[in-house]
């Protein structure tokens, strides 16, 4: 394995995050404390508790997914697109590193712009709300999974897209109504049955519920449904960039 194609690839995106910090940390941090402000006092003063615990902590690992989702798509899909945009993915096509490195180099730097991100918002957290982490360790687990996966997911939609609209037609049309409505603000138990039915059709629902599971010990799925159905999901996305490499689908004029 080439280990300094990586670490050139990874670095030089990892140096973006510190050119465009204001874009990059600043603005997702500040719209989150924005959501635990609102949410947390408007609605927490008529929700006062979910499930045994105080509902603006309880809203605190939906958001920090919902926001991990979004920066990890979005910095992966960037990442990978801006060079197709410009020409220059040609020059690392060209160079003697494997498909598999260049996956490593990008993934790896938006997982981990993503992991920071989310960090920064749960210390922010705690200046907003008590919170409990019975697990840190599946916390953790958690984080790097779903940033992993869902790097993985921008990867493949930075490529697909071919014009800057559709870098963002995912996102905004699929994935945040998805966080909305996966139980980043509430519990599907509170949900009439059939649409707790209709929720399990809902991937983010397993993210967010595996999460929430790891901060006070209680979900909406079980924990082991969670990350199997996460780990499958990342399977997916290394079968779909396996077989855009392959091919040489929109990486190749």
């Amino acid at each position: 394995m080439n280990l300094r194609a990586i670490q050139t690839i990874y670095l030089f995106e990892m140096d973006r995050m510190r050119r465009t910090v204001a874009q990059s940390v600043i603005s997702p941090v500040i719209s989150t404390a924005l959501y635990f402000i609102v949410f947390g006092s408007a609605i927490g003063s008529r929700i006062q508790q979910i499930d045994g615990v105080d509902y603006g902590a309880f809203i605190v690992p939906g958001l920090m997914m919902m926001t991990l989702l979004m920066q990890s798509i979005s910095n992966a899909a960037f990442g990978i697109y801006f060079p197709r945009f410009v020409g220059t993915v040609y020059e690392i096509l060209s160079a003697p590193i494997s498909a598999m490195e260049i996956v490593v180099g990008y993934v790896g730097a938006a997982a981990t712009k993503s992991l920071i991100i989310g960090l920064i918002i749960l210390a922010t957290a705690h200046f907003f709300v008590a919170i409990e982490i019975r697990h840190p360790v599946w916390m953790l687990a958690f984080l790097v999974l779903t940033c992993v996966t869902f790097s993985l997911l921008g990867f493949i939609i930075g490529i697909w897209a071919d014009n800057f609209e559709k870098l963002q037609l995912v996102p905004l049309l699929v994935v945040t109504p998805l966080a909305f409505l996966g139980g980043s603000f509430y519990s599907i138990k509170m949900l009439p049955e059939f649409w707790q039915t209709v929720t399990l059709f809902n991937p983010v629902v397993y993210l967010i519920s595996g999460f929430r599971w790891s901060f006070y010990g209680q979900a909406d799925v079980g924990i082991a449904v969670s990350l199997s159905m996460t780990f499958a999901f990342l399977v997916v996305c290394l079968g779909v960039v396996w077989w855009i490499f392959k091919t040489g689908y929109r990486m190749k004029p």
